[in-house]
């Protein structure tokens, strides 16, 4: 038996945030005698195997650390130390361009790298939100049962001592539960801005963007510019679009009305001339000579 086995065996187990879960009665070593994985007596859980990674010895105590919280730190670790390889990288091509060659077969490697912790990040995700979700039942279940305890002290079916260790308990439960679903939202929020940081810097930049918005800026200054000089005013009349139709639209003379005509003015009476006809002359003298 390794010294290892000896410090763990036989110590009880709590949680990160001291709720008791078990003793340990028993480890499953490898070939080389390191631990894999310890037995815990959980009582009514019955017997549990735990990954010997999720276990740490503090004094007479064992504390359990959660899965997705191991994997939300090798996470991080990775991504963040791939992260400052890459920026270093960029910034060894850009000192030096003949390095430009070597240096893209290392930039391959570590964008496959990210592209696999991406695939890793998902997982996790998924599991962070199930842990979410377990820990919100926790939280009603532990409200349900402060409620319940208070309605039994005030129906007098418990004594007031009873609903101040129930008080006391559920309301450790509901600390511990409110700490690691803040401390899920804390990693949450730290991927979050990895995949943001990586985003930014795998993203090729556009070029020329800042000269073509100072481009853009003073061609509109000149249009302003440009309009706020108005112009002279016409020294000739001005036909608008509207008056030549209305010119277009009056006809180009009138047809004169009945009241127009009765009032018109009687011709005058024209003068005997050397040019009209003697068969007028003659029809004239044989009225007269018929008159008298």
């Amino acid at each position: 038996m390794t010294k290892d086995d000896i410090e763990i065996i036989g110590k009880n187990v709590k949680d990160m945030y001291g709720t008791f879960m078990g003793k340990v009665i028993g480890t499953i070593t490898d070939i080389d005698g390191s631990i894999q994985s310890v037995g815990i007596d959980c009582g009514s859980q019955g017997l549990q195997q735990i990954q010997y990674e999720q276990l740490v010895v503090q004094g007479d105590v064992v504390i359990f650390i959660p899965k997705w919280r191991l994997d939300s730190q090798r996470l991080i670790r990775e991504k963040q130390l791939t992260l400052r390889r890459l920026k270093a990288l960029i910034d060894i091509v850009s000192e030096n361009d003949d390095m430009k060659a070597d240096a893209e077969i290392i930039h391959e490697k570590y964008k496959s790298k990210l592209v696999s912790l991406d695939e890793t990040e998902k997982q996790i995700k998924a599991k962070l939100e199930a842990r979410l979700t377990e820990l919100d039942e926790q939280m009603k279940s532990a409200k349900m049962l402060l409620f319940d305890a208070k309605v039994q002290f005030k129906s007098n079916e418990i004594s007031e001592s009873t609903f101040e260790t129930v008080k006391a308990c559920t309301t450790e439960v509901i600390e511990h539960v409110t700490h690691e679903t803040s401390e899920i939202s804390n990693v949450k929020s730290r991927i979050a801005d990895l995949a943001l940081e990586v985003q930014n810097i795998t993203t090729p930049s556009q070029p020329n963007i800042q000269e073509s918005a100072v481009s853009y800026l003073e061609t509109s200054e000149q249009q302003q510019v440009v309009q706020t000089i108005l112009p002279e005013a016409p020294t000739e009349p001005v036909v608008t679009s509207s008056e030549s139709t209305e010119s277009e639209a009056k006809p180009a003379q009138q047809t004169p009305t009945e009241a127009e005509v009765s009032i018109a003015f009687p011709e005058p009476p024209q003068q005997v001339t050397a040019q009209t006809s003697n068969d007028d002359n003659d029809n004239d003298w044989l009225a007269r000579m018929e008159a008298q």
